[in-house]
């Protein structure tokens, strides 16, 4: 008889049974007191753009950086938002340097649905840390991620880094 070892993860099926809300998940969440930013994840609100961590994220630390305008081509943004996500990514990458000390950083944008873009109506930077040797035969094999800290823990250490810097 053959032996199977499954690993659980229930969690996941509020996400794949959950209701989608209506409209951008980026607005909706920017359009929300500050007083909902735990809530809603978000780490630094600046005047052209946001911060935010990943509610599904690669690793410990998986940053989404946004502008606050709701367009899906990087060749919209003006000078001051170009700069200002710039600024944004290189706070980010200090923060999660002096949280987590990773060896190196991904840093992407897809643009389009076929370049791999979850959410193509609204542009935003993915910033993921990386160390060396964080793959493992777990992505491998089954398609899952381990995420070593809890999404509101690493929220609570991030949100906390992000108060004491100023922007850069």
């Amino acid at each position: 008889m053959e032996t199977r070892k499954f690993l659980w993860a229930p969690w996941r099926m509020v996400y794949i049974n959950g209701e989608r809300e209506e409209g951008c998940v980026f607005c909706n969440r920017l359009r929300r007191s500050s007083e909902d930013d735990r809530e809603n994840l978000i780490l630094a609100r600046r005047p052209l753009g946001f911060v935010m961590m990943n509610k599904f994220p690669y690793n410990s630390g998986h940053l989404l950086i946004i502008p606050n305008r709701h367009l899906s081509d990087l060749r919209d943004l003006n000078d001051e938002e170009l700069l200002e996500l710039q600024r944004m990514l290189q706070l980010s990458i200090e923060v999660l340097e002096g949280l987590y000390h990773p060896d190196g950083f991904n840093i992407g944008l897809n643009l389009g649905k076929s370049a791999g873009a979850g959410i193509e109506e609204h542009l935003h930077y993915h910033l993921v840390p990386r160390w060396n040797g964080d793959t493992n035969f777990i992505s491998v094999l089954a398609d899952v991620r381990v995420v070593p800290q809890h999404l509101r823990t690493t929220y609570d250490q991030l949100k906390e880094a992000f108060s004491k810097r100023e922007e850069p």
